[in-house]
């Protein structure tokens, strides 16, 4: 008999229903020479100190720091994991082989190879690795079945991440909590939660220590159209007064009428991370409420694997993409078929490929998330919202580029002949050179792929959920205005304005500019490119930020205001208490992740990545113990 484990009894119906295994059991299907069977998520954990010894079961200072010479791990003591832990044990016992089918990544392995050595498996183990639900790709996928020593490289990065998430978090939380704690509260100290909770922590410091400065804008409007001039901002009043005052009662002259094409290519297919993003932009969904619905998704296999942290396609999913299209084309919600209209003008005709979107040398064990083509029945309506992004997002990667028209118009105004004196410098200043003007226009010439958007442009989006501006800078004007048509040489009246504005400190971090800032450790990184290539050192995994982010909330160390994420008390002084770098360092979380990255591709030693993690820890706890005593108020 084949054992098959999944990871959620909801998936290991879906398999025993491909493979033939219907009749149902207490706790497994069974049927064709199978048994299905399953886990609920994680039912074996680390062991805990105590465990190891009785020495390390109370909390003190003299047993730090805690290392275990070998690592176990137990069953998690609950009713329903202890019942159906005993069903696995019995089934794998008297297995002929076994197969795997947990979620395909990191977690996934960890938790099934895990269960298996609990249970005492010594038959043969394959490998069930599949990228979607679909009864094609479930099909498939045991007709391919891979052995299980392929992903021992896989299994030792989720090993050594578990452990040294064990080794930081036990030693660190008690020796916080132990020296400044003094029983009052828990001090809980994590390698990705304290360096997230940094990054809130520091942001806000900045916030609150900002001292607005004024500046003035000098601008003009001539013929109801607004320019603004290019000398940029005065740093003080009288400096921009003498400008206003030489050019007033002026006549305004355009001297030059530039337009240029260009081209904006579609956006990349969505990872876990930009999907999280925009859905906390666009309908304010936690990244745990987004995870969760395209998890809900997947399951219902309309989207692909969403644990992802690619945007490219290999190139063996172009030849299916048609029939996903057409699944598109053929779905509808409340009578609509949303996405007909733009797919009808791609239809028939071979499908766009670029190198944006398949290059097989970008994916490893999977690919980035897409519909599956099966036509979705019965969303909530969250789920609606999530489902129509990542198809939007996918139609779109087909379509032409947007052609777009640029419109740059420069004009001058000739001050008055006299002399002036700007009292900032004390200095006299050649006033009599024209002061120059600027607006900047932008036409759409062919909306190519921004049709999938709709009617609400990006820049509105971000308006309505109160993204402030980098310090110092304005709010964008819209980007897509039409000019009036101006021609070089032509000269008319116009009205100057001076107006004060004062620079602002930067924006409060919201759960999407958070995640970006995870994903690039910690820095503001907008190019699709360059954010890709920092990813590999970016701060935890695309899978566990948005648990991180809710460790953080139920630890009442941040919480929302709004869509603003706010640091708590207790979560600023814990901060101001850690004063060892590597404990709230971005930089230094996001070179373990990418040694853990490292660890799955067979790049970097497992034993070599926890050995340095005892030494750090090691070095962490003597550092804290010397230090001076200081409490949490």
């Amino acid at each position: 008999m084949t054992v098959c484990i999944a990871e959620k009894p909801s998936v290991a119906r879906d398999i025993a229903r491909i493979i033939g295994a219907t009749a149902a059991r207490d706790g497994y299907m069974e049927g064709n020479g199978y048994q299905v069977t399953w886990t609920y998520g994680h039912l074996c954990t680390l062991k805990e100190p105590g465990d190891y010894t009785q020495a390390w079961k109370p909390w003190a200072l003299t047993q730090l720091p805690m290392i275990p010479p070998r690592f176990g791990i137990k069953l998690i003591n609950e009713d329903h994991i202890v019942k159906q832990f005993a069903v696995i044990e019995r089934l794998m016992q008297q297995a002929d082989a076994i197969v795997n089918c947990g979620d395909a990544g990191q977690e996934g392995e960890l938790i099934q190879r895990w269960v298996m050595q609990k249970a005492g498996a010594k038959c043969q183990v394959k490998r069930l690795w599949i990228s979607s639900m679909t009864d094609e790709a479930i099909r498939e996928g045991f007709a391919n079945l891979r052995d299980q020593a392929d992903y021992q490289p896989l299994y030792m990065a989720g090993l050594s991440r578990a452990i040294g998430d064990w080794l930081l978090g036990m030693n660190a939380t008690r020796l916080y909590t132990l020296k400044y704690g003094k029983n009052r509260q828990v001090l809980s100290i994590g390698r990705v939660q304290t360096p997230t909770l940094a990054l809130i922590v520091n942001r806000q410091r900045e916030i609150e220590q900002f001292k607005p400065e004024p500046y003035w804008v000098l601008a003009t409007v001539y013929r109801d159209t607004t320019f603004t001039a290019t000398k940029g901002k005065f740093t003080n009043k009288e400096e921009g007064e003498a400008a206003f005052q030489t050019i007033e009662g002026q006549p305004f002259q355009v001297v030059k009428v530039e337009k240029k094409e260009g081209k904006e290519q579609p956006p990349q297919l969505y990872d876990l991370t930009s999907l999280q993003v925009d859905c906390n932009r666009k309908y304010g969904y936690s990244a745990e409420m987004t995870l969760n619905l395209i998890q809900s998704l997947y399951e219902k296999k309309l989207t692909t694997y969403p644990r992802v942290d690619t945007q490219y396609l290999s190139d063996d999913i172009y030849p299916k993409c048609p029939q996903t299209m057409n699944g598109l084309y053929q779905t509808q919600f409340n009578g609509m078929a949303p996405y007909a209209d733009l797919i009808r003008p791609i239809g028939g005709k071979p499908l766009r490929k670029s190198k944006r979107v398949f290059d097989t040398s970008k994916v490893t064990d999977h690919h980035a998330i897409i519909p599956t083509g099966i036509i979705p029945r019965g969303l909530s309506d969250a789920e609606q919202h999530v489902f129509d992004l990542v198809a939007r997002r996918f139609i779109g990667a087909f379509l032409p580029d947007c052609r777009f028209s640029t419109t740059t118009v420069l004009g001058e105004v000739a001050p008055t002949s006299q002399d002036s004196t700007i009292p900032s410098t004390g200095e006299h200043a050649d006033v009599r050179k024209p002061i120059e003007f600027k607006v900047t226009g932008k036409e759409i010439l062919d909306p190519g792929w921004r049709v999938v958007q709709g009617k609400k442009a990006d820049s509105q989006e971000s308006a309505e959920q109160g993204e402030a501006p980098a310090e110092g800078q304005e709010k964008a004007a819209d980007p897509e205005r039409t000019l009036p048509a101006f021609v070089k040489g032509e000269s008319g009246p116009h009205k100057p304005t001076l107006t004060e504005k004062q620079t602002t400190p930067p924006p409060y971090y919201t759960e999407a500019t958070l995640l970006r800032a995870m994903e690039t450790a910690g820095k503001f990184v907008e190019d699709e490119t360059l954010r890709a290539a920092m990813k590999e050192n970016g701060i935890g995994r695309p899978s566990s930020r948005a648990s991180i982010i809710e460790t953080l909330f139920k630890r009442h160390y941040i919480r929302r205001e709004r869509k603003r994420l706010v640091a708590t008390p207790t979560g600023i002084e814990l901060i101001d208490l850690i004063r060892d770098e590597l404990l709230k360092s971005c930089e230094l979380t996001g070179i373990w992740e990418k040694k853990l990255r490292d660890i799955e591709h067979k790049k970097y030693d497992a034993a070599q990545f926890i050995n340095e993690l005892k030494q750090q820890v090691s070095e962490i706890v003597a550092q804290v113990m010397a230090a001076p005593t200081q409490q949490v108020q």
